[in-house]
């Protein structure tokens, strides 16, 4: 991203202002540079309020349109009649198939509608439901060209795989008697004014070489990630997905959570669970693409190409091997609408990260594209509209319907907008990911030497935003932790990870700059580098090794596809100083609020002594980066005045440090301007040492 519109850089947009026009537009008010683009704002706008409309005028609304689930795939009522629905216009034939009736196609035809949607109705047997719960099922039809063809129902909600026969997937009927259905009990914490977020997967939430369940990561990872002082939860690979090592990124049945973890009312009671603790759970959600299996998937669902992707080589991405929706056919915006009304409603989730927006948003799919910051890339020909109008509509539902809902968009491309209101002619999300900040942090790991580093690129990469647009800030999120990369702390230490981080063996140069500098960056993104924070699992306290799903290149082997979290509780061992340092910093953001005060002052950045120096939420933040050189008496501007003392030190022995800096040292401003600020103080900041200082005491006007 480019400069971006500094020019609007103080206008907090938190809804549409007086004055501001009401046709996509009100967003050039902000930020004038969007000027020359009013036309394609205005028809984006134009095409949303068009769903909105249709949708209003065809089926009641958005909340009608939305509870697709409540109409097609399997529903249940009261007396234990079973309907099931399937949209499937190109075959002339189709029957349910299951356990509950040998697999018979000629027993239980299905009747076709108008708008190509199937039906049956089976009565309850003997008061109860003619299908058994968790029994086997299938749809199977006949295309107009005479072939038969097996599908698992698109709008299934749970599926089973059993690799000793087959890789495939087997539908099943989930439908638990009513003492064995998970009931919620609490319920959902409010939005957190500041968003700090874990990034979790529950299959590799143990030591141990295998798949974890949801009850464990219920019992195992919510206290722990409480007590690190997260408030928001992101997890992965829950829609379900085939193949394992896929990361949860190609999905064949949206509506399934995925069983490897367990059964859907064990994600319910981990959500709740969750809910209780006062922590928000986010869906990492896939609507960017689609596994292409047919046996067990969306793909030529009724025989053809184009049901619910495009057609040709529109419908297919050629770096994912994955299929495209067609988000302007009536029926894909049911079906994904649906689809996280689904996940709201039956799990209680509160809100989404929207997997790949960057490959939605464009024709190229960010393939190729360098993203000069150029305006023109945001609104010209490749420029996919059809998917944009999809995530207006989606983000106005979800937040119609939920006002806590949180949304965020994995997007490098930096649209402008994406992050505003659609009153505003923006796409509605709450935050983008800040993704060009982790790809920073590795270059200069890469490529600089540490008397090499750039404090105004740093500074600048930082916070180099959409103001008004929030940004969730990392420093390495999975991508970073996946094999054939490395964690900044692998960066940081490599081999010496796994012989010298004992505490019963001096701390060697490697190891006691790593642990410095795994601090202090990451203290830095968080304090300079958005509106929220994430971090990956694990990453917390400097994980040893990356993360490698079973496959075929690794022999099937579970040995990368865990994280071990139990180096942290082990007394003799450095990984529990850096996850002590993770809870310092993230409690100290829940006492002082920075990440939702306004964008931070940065009064010094001085590239000879490596010094940077800023203010946020009345905290001052100072960072040595300098690899030899500590600093007493040096002085610094602060803006408001008074005594402060330490909140946070990266270099206390607790965390790992050398303990260089006293901990009751308090902090006497002198009324003088200075790096344009209106007072100073002293301060010793040793080598690869930040402190976050506080104020203890304002001074009155007259001292």
């Amino acid at each position: 991203m480019t400069e971006i519109a500094e020019q609007s850089s103080n206008t907090l947009l938190s809804g549409p202002g007086a004055g501001l026009p009401n046709d996509g537009t009100g967003v050039v008010k902000l930020d004038p540079y969007l000027s020359p683009f009013q036309e394609p704002l205005k028809r984006r706008y134009a095409k949303a309020q068009d769903w909105i409309r249709k949708l209003t005028e065809l089926e009641g609304g958005l909340d009608k349109f939305s509870r697709g689930a409540e109409i097609f795939g399997f529903n249940v009522d009261k007396d234990n009649n079973i309907t099931y629905r399937e949209w499937a216009p190109n075959v002339v034939h189709a029957s349910l198939i299951g356990d509950f009736n040998n697999w018979d196609i000629k027993s239980h035809p299905m009747k076709k509608s108008e708008f190509g949607v199937w039906e049956i109705v089976l009565p309850p047997v003997d008061g109860q439901p003619a299908i058994p719960h968790n029994s086997k099922i299938k749809i199977s039809m006949e295309t107009r060209y005479g072939a038969r063809i097996d599908r698992l129902p698109a709008w299934i909600k749970y599926v089973t795989q059993d690799l000793s026969v087959s890789p495939a997937y087997d539908a099943r009927f989930w439908n638990p008697p009513e003492n064995e259905k998970y009931t919620f009990k609490h319920p959902r914490p409010k939005k957190p004014k500041s968003a700090r977020v874990y990034e979790a997967h529950v299959g590799i939430s143990s030591k141990e070489l295998r798949v974890t369940t949801y009850k464990e990561f219920t019992r195992d990872m919510l206290p722990r990630i409480k007590s690190l002082g997260y408030n928001v939860i992101q997890l992965m690979a829950i829609m379900e997905h085939a193949y394992y090592a896929s990361f949860g990124y190609q999905i064949n049945n949206f509506f399934a959570a995925s069983s490897r973890y367990g059964t859907p009312e064990d994600l319910k009671e981990l959500i709740d669970t969750a809910h209780s603790l006062g922590l928000v759970v986010l869906l990492d959600v896939v609507h960017s693409h689609a596994s292409k299996n047919v046996l067990d998937g969306l793909n030529e669902f009724d025989g053809t190409d184009n049901l619910y992707f495009h057609e040709g080589g529109r419908g297919r991405h050629d770096q994912w091997d994955s299929r495209l929706f067609n988000y302007g056919s009536y029926e894909v915006m049911r079906f994904l609408l649906s689809n996280l009304r689904f996940w709201m409603d039956e799990y209680q989730f509160d809100g989404f990260r929207f997997d790949g927006v960057t490959s939605m948003l464009y024709h190229h799919h960010g393939i190729g594209a360098g993203f000069s910051g150029g305006y023109h890339e945001y609104f010209g020909a490749d420029v996919d509209e059809e998917a944009v109008v999809y995530l207006m509509v989606a983000n106005e539902m979800l937040h119609d319907l939920y006002p806590e809902c949180i949304t965020i968009a994995e997007d490098v491309s930096g649209m402008p907008a994406l992050c505003l209101p659609l009153s505003l002619g923006g796409v509605g999300f709450d935050y983008r990911l800040a993704m060009a900040i982790p790809d920073m942090w590795i270059k200069i790991l890469k490529e600089l030497k540490d008397e090499e580093w750039d404090m105004a690129n740093i500074c600048w990469v930082l916070t180099n935003r959409r103001h008004g647009e929030k940004t969730i800030a990392y420093c390495e999120s999975h991508d970073q932790a996946l094999v054939g990369d490395k964690s900044l702390m692998m960066h940081l230490c490599d081999a010496e990870l796994y012989s010298n981080m004992s505490v019963l063996s001096a701390m060697t140069p490697v190891i006691a700059r790593g642990m410095a500098l795994h601090k202090m960056i990451r203290l830095l993104t968080h304090g300079l580098g958005g509106e929220g924070y994430l971090n990956f699992e694990g990453n917390e306290f400097g994980h040893p090794e990356w993360l490698d799903f079973p496959r075929e290149g690794n022999q099937n082997s579970f040995w990368y596809a865990r994280r071990q979290l139990n180096l942290t509780e082990d007394p003799l061992l450095r990984y529990k100083d850096l996850n002590e340092f993770d809870r310092q910093m993230n409690l100290t953001e829940a006492e002082y609020g920075w990440l939702h005060a306004p964008q931070a002052y940065i009064s010094l950045k001085n590239e000879s002594d490596k010094i940077i120096v800023f203010e946020r939420a009345g905290c001052v933040f100072i960072f040595n980066f300098h690899p030899t050189q500590s600093f007493s008496d040096y002085r610094i501007g602060v803006e408001e005045a008074g005594t402060y003392k330490i909140v946070l030190n990266t270099d206390t022995k607790e965390v790992g440090g050398f303990g260089s800096v006293e901990p009751s040292t308090r902090f006497f401003t002198t009324p003088m301007e200075w790096n344009g600020r209106k007072n100073w103080t002293h301060v010793y900041i040793p080598s690869r040492t930040a402190l976050i200082l506080a104020r203890e005491s304002p001074v009155t006007q007259n001292s």
